[in-house]
């Protein structure tokens, strides 16, 4: 952990972003320009074109390996951007950089010679589109998606377990009737399946069009070429091996529409409302007595009082949910938007896109710890749905209409609304009802514990 470091991420969370930094980083980032530079030149040299003598094997083989940067490669990099290098003036120009990068390491090799065909007719926008959409692919193949399947897989079997634990529902916070703690959980674990699903599905696109998206300069030096055709292949390059997939914007200005990146970040944004969400439920039980939460030897609830063992996971998680949700939600209303053809106010923006992801994936794993020590307190649970027979009014004023009592629902309103009803004065309520003795005997035989509709078989996924 580094003690100067002015963000979280790097600082105190730095530790828990592995799986994130070898995909999202700034290093990774380069590595793709480099990557997607490389390609585009064996694209071209597929095209067969005139001077470019095509490249070998051999040669293919010498791109894949430039490809895998080392820190000495990223410094002459950084360096050929903002200090200089051997005779090359600083470029102040991220993409520049990385071409000359490629002419240096490859100036003494069989490749000498076609140099002149990097970064062939294109703008540095075509480089970085292709390369955030590959941050973006695999922050969320490799990094989000990862976690966030586990916690799934972990709601899922919280809900199996507790399936049958009752407890007390309450809307508005008030007493409800009964239901189970594994449906409670089943209902996260359905919404977070379908928003995981559809994260699964998404399409990240890029443009590859020139400096305003119109094959410009590429037709002005082969107008036979089928240039879209040719752009697109570089999809079909980065697409190999990949769940999630990029595709080519068929139309675009200088800048990728984006609106992909909106409907990603969307999905995002869903994914984490549901688990903060959950996060304050759980906190509510918590709070409530109905969920307890394992200890650590050694560890500490409070600076003054010894006895408190706090919902931190869920806290931590809710807070850096908030910070990844605010940075979502910039983006989704942000990067779509362009003056004309290009401004560069995105720049900057696009830049903090993995600092988001970052939040996302901590909150994700504190969730997962905060799972990983908690334990439904079933008895608990089961006295305090004990301690409100009124809950069964509702069961009762459906059984006496079904059984044409007159005015049902106003008859257990004026009985029960506002008062504290104790089993006796149930029982007592319900041999005064002028109902026929089937009536009665199925009004005795309700009690809290049962009357959980189909709670348990929902719990155990059975939805039909």
């Amino acid at each position: 952990m580094k003690i100067s470091a002015l963000c979280p991420l790097d600082g105190r969370y730095s530790g828990r972003l592995g799986a994130l930094r070898s995909v999202m980083s700034e290093a990774a980032f380069t590595a793709s320009r480099v990557r997607v530079e490389c390609m585009w030149l064996e694209i071209l040299s597929d095209l067969k074109l005139p001077h470019f003598k095509p490249l070998t094997v051999k040669e293919r083989h010498l791109l894949a390996d430039v490809c895998v940067l080392s820190e000495n490669d990223l410094e002459m990099i950084r360096a050929l951007e903002f200090d200089g290098f051997q005779n090359i003036p600083a470029t102040k120009h991220d993409v520049k950089a990385v071409e000359y990068f490629l002419r240096l390491k490859l100036g003494e090799t069989s490749l000498k010679g076609r140099l002149s065909w990097l970064h062939f007719a294109l703008t540095s926008e075509d480089v970085n589109s292709a390369s955030y959409a590959l941050l973006l692919a695999d922050g969320v193949e490799k990094a989000l998606l990862p976690a966030l399947l586990q916690l799934q897989k972990d709601l899922n079997r919280l809900a199996r377990k507790e399936a049958r634990s009752v407890l007390l529902a309450r809307t508005h916070g008030q007493p409800a009737v009964p239901t189970t703690f594994g449906k409670e959980i089943r209902v996260f674990e359905y919404r977070l399946s379908r928003q995981i699903d559809a994260l699964k599905k998404r399409t990240i696109t890029f443009k590859f069009g020139g400096a305003v998206g119109n094959f410009n300069a590429h037709l002005a030096a082969f107008a036979q070429v089928n240039w879209p055709r040719a752009a697109r292949q570089m999809a079909v390059r980065l697409n190999r091996g990949r769940k999630i997939k990029l595709e080519l914007s068929p139309v675009s200005t200088q800048i990728d529409n984006r609106d992909s990146y909106a409907e990603l970040f969307d999905n995002i944004r869903r994914i984490d409302v549901i688990l903060l969400d959950f996060c304050r439920d759980m906190w509510q039980y918590i709070s409530a007595g109905l969920v307890h939460q394992k200890t650590a030897p050694g560890e500490v609830g409070s600076s003054t009082m010894p006895q408190k063992v706090n919902p931190i996971d869920f806290e931590n998680a809710e807070g850096n949910l908030q910070l990844a949700d605010a940075l979502f939600e910039l983006f989704s209303r942000k990067l779509p938007v362009s003056r004309l053809q290009r401004d560069l106010s995105d720049s900057t923006v696009l830049r903090n896109m993995a600092v988001a992801f970052g939040y996302a994936l901590v909150a994700y794993q504190s969730v997962l710890k905060g799972l990983s020590k908690i334990s439904f307190n079933r008895s608990a649970a089961r006295a305090e749905l004990q301690a409100h027979p009124e809950v069964l009014a509702e069961a009762v004023q459906t059984i006496l209409r079904a059984a044409g009592y007159p005015h049902a629902y106003e008859k257990m309103r004026d009985f029960t609304r506002g008062r504290h009803i104790t089993a006796a004065l149930w029982k007592e309520f319900i041999n005064g009802l002028p109902v026929d003795g089937a009536t009665q005997a199925k009004l005795h035989a309700l009690t809290p514990e049962k009357y959980t509709g189909r709670a348990c078989e929902l719990a155990e996924e059975k939805y039909d």
